[in-house]
C-alpha cells in the first residue's frame, strides 16, 4: 500500500470548535506530505537492511536441531520461539507504539482455548472436533478481534492506566476460564491437545515442531521489520512521540493505535496456537497473573528496541526456567528471574542488546582512536623528515 493510499485511509480532520461550542467548519488539509509519511516503499526495502550477521544468525537456527539432543530442540528452541513469538506483539506495541499492554497472553490464550474448544482434545464431550485448518483460522481471527477490542478499551489511556485496564482484562479472563465449565471446562481445562499429523509429519516431534515455531518466528520478525518502515509505522512512532502533533498533521492517534492492536494481536494469536500445541494442553493457569508477568519479562530482558529482542530474551529465559533448578531450589526460580531482571532493568536502557550496543559503541572508539593516533604519528613523522633543517644565514 502506498503512502497516499495509506493517508486516504486512516487520515481525518479535525473540525475545529468555535467558542459557542457548535461545529465549524473543517479546516482544509494541505496538499503538502507530512514529514513522518516517507516515499512509497515496498516489501523490498526490508531486505536491505539484511546483514551478514542476519545470514550467520540463520544457518545457526537452521542447524540448530541436527546439532543438539531432542530435549534442546524442543523444550530450549521450540519454547523459545514460541515465548519469543508473544513477546514479538508486546515488543510491537509498547517499543514502537509506546503502549504497555499485559494481556497479550491473554490473547495468546483466548487463541489457544479456540483451538481446544473448536478442535479435538481429551475432553471429546465439550470439544467440538472441527477440521484443523478451520479451527487454526478460526483461532486467529478470534485471538486478533480480542486484541482490537482490548486495544479499543485500552487505547484512551496513557501509562499506568494502560497497564491496569490490560491486567483487569487479563485477570477477568482468568476467572472466567477458571469458573466456567460449560465451555472452558473451568480449572482442569484441556488436555491432549496436540498438532494434527499433516502430510505424514509428525509435529508435535521435536525437530519438525522446532522449524514449524522456526518459520512463524521468521514471518513474525520480517513482519515486524517491514511494517515499522512501513507508512503506517512510521506514523504509528510518530503517535508514540508526539500523539498531539500527528493529530495537527490530519494523522488519527487512537485509529493507528487499535491497529497496532490489531496486528499485535495476530502475532500474538498464532503464538498461542504454537504454545497450546507445544504443552499439549491450555488450562487457566497458562493465563495466569504469572504468566502475563513472564512475557513482560521476556520482553525486557532481550530489549524493546528492536525484533530480535524478544527472542534473545526468550532464549535466557527458558535456559533459566530449565536450568535454574541445578543450582537452587525449584521454587527459587522466582528469585533468580526477578534479581536478573533488576539487574538488566537498573544497568541497561534497552536490556541484553542494550549491553551488546554500549559494548560495540567502546570497541567501534577504541578501534576509532588507535587510527587517530597512528595517523597523527605518521604526519609528524612525515612532518620531521621534511623540514629543513636550521642553518645559519
Amino acid at each position: 500500500m502506498s503512502a497516499a493510499h495509506w493517508r486516504k485511509a486512516m487520515n481525518f480532520t479535525a473540525p475545529s470548535r468555535n467558542w459557542s461550542g457548535g461545529r465549524a467548519a473543517a479546516v482544509p488539509r494541505s496538499t503538502t506530505t507530512p514529514a513522518v509519511v516517507p516515499s512509497p516503499s515496498n516489501i523490498l526495502q526490508a531486505w536491505r537492511h539484511i546483514g551478514l550477521r542476519h545470514v550467520f544468525v540463520l544457518v545457526a537456527v537452521l542447524v540448530y536441531p541436527w546439532l543438539v539432543p531432542p530435549f534442546f530442540t524442543y523444550q530450549i528452541g521450540g519454547q523459545a520461539l514460541t515465548l519469543g513469538l508473544i513477546a514479538l506483539s508486546l515488543t510491537f506495541l509498547a517499543g514502537y507504539g509506546g503502549m504497555l499492554s499485559l494481556a497479550q497472553m491473554t490473547v495468546a490464550g483466548i487463541a489457544g482455548y479456540i483451538v481446544a474448544i473448536l478442535g479435538v482434545s481429551g475432553t471429546p464431550e465439550i470439544s467440538l472436533g472441527w477440521p484443523w485448518w478451520l479451527v487454526v483460522i478460526l483461532a486467529v481471527m478470534g485471538g486478533t478481534l480480542a486484541a482490537t477490542l482490548i486495544g479499543w478499551l485500552s487505547v484512551r489511556t496513557e501509562g499506568i492506566y494502560t497497564i491496569m485496564i490490560t491486567l483487569a482484562i487479563g485477570m477477568a479472563f482468568f476467572y472466567l476460564a477458571q469458573q466456567n465449565y460449560a465451555i472452558f471446562n473451568g480449572f482442569q481445562g484441556f488436555q491432549k491437545v496436540v498438532p494434527p499429523v499433516v502430510l505424514d509429519v509428525d509435529w508435535r516431534a521435536p525437530m519438525p515442531f522446532y522449524y514449524l515455531a522456526l518459520f512463524w518466528a521468521l514471518a513474525g520478525y520480517f513482519f515486524v521489520k517491514y511494517l515499522i518502515r512501513a507508512p503506517f509505522g512510521i506514523a504509528l512512532q510518530g503517535v508514540r512521540d508526539n500523539a498531539r502533533r500527528m493529530n495537527a498533521l490530519g494523522f488519527s492517534p487512537v485509529a493507528h493505535r487499535v491497529a497496532a492492536y490489531a496486528v499485535a494481536g495476530l502475532i500474538a494469536s498464532v503464538g498461542g496456537v504454537l504454545l497450546v500445541w507445544y504443552n499439549g494442553l491450555i488450562t487457566p493457569g497458562s493465563v495466569g497473573t504469572s504468566w502475563m508477568i513472564n512475557i513482560l519479562i521476556v520482553a525486557v530482558l532481550g530489549g524493546m528496541r528492536h525484533p530480535i529482542g524478544p527472542f534473545i530474551g526468550a532464549v535466557v529465559f527458558v535456559l533459566l526456567q530449565n536450568f535454574a533448578i541445578d543450582l537452587i531450589d525449584r521454587e527459587r526460580f522466582n528469585l533468580v528471574i526477578g534479581l536478573v531482571f533488576l539487574v538488566i532493568v537498573l544497568f541497561s536502557q534497552d536490556g541484553l542488546l542494550g549491553w551488546w550496543d554500549g559494548l560495540r559503541d567502546w570497541a567501534t572508539r577504541r578501534m576509532t582512536d588507535a587510527r587517530t593516533r597512528v595517523r597523527g604519528n605518521e604526519w609528524r613523522s612525515v612532518s620531521v623528515s621534511q623540514a629543513r633543517p636550521l642553518g645559519r644565514p
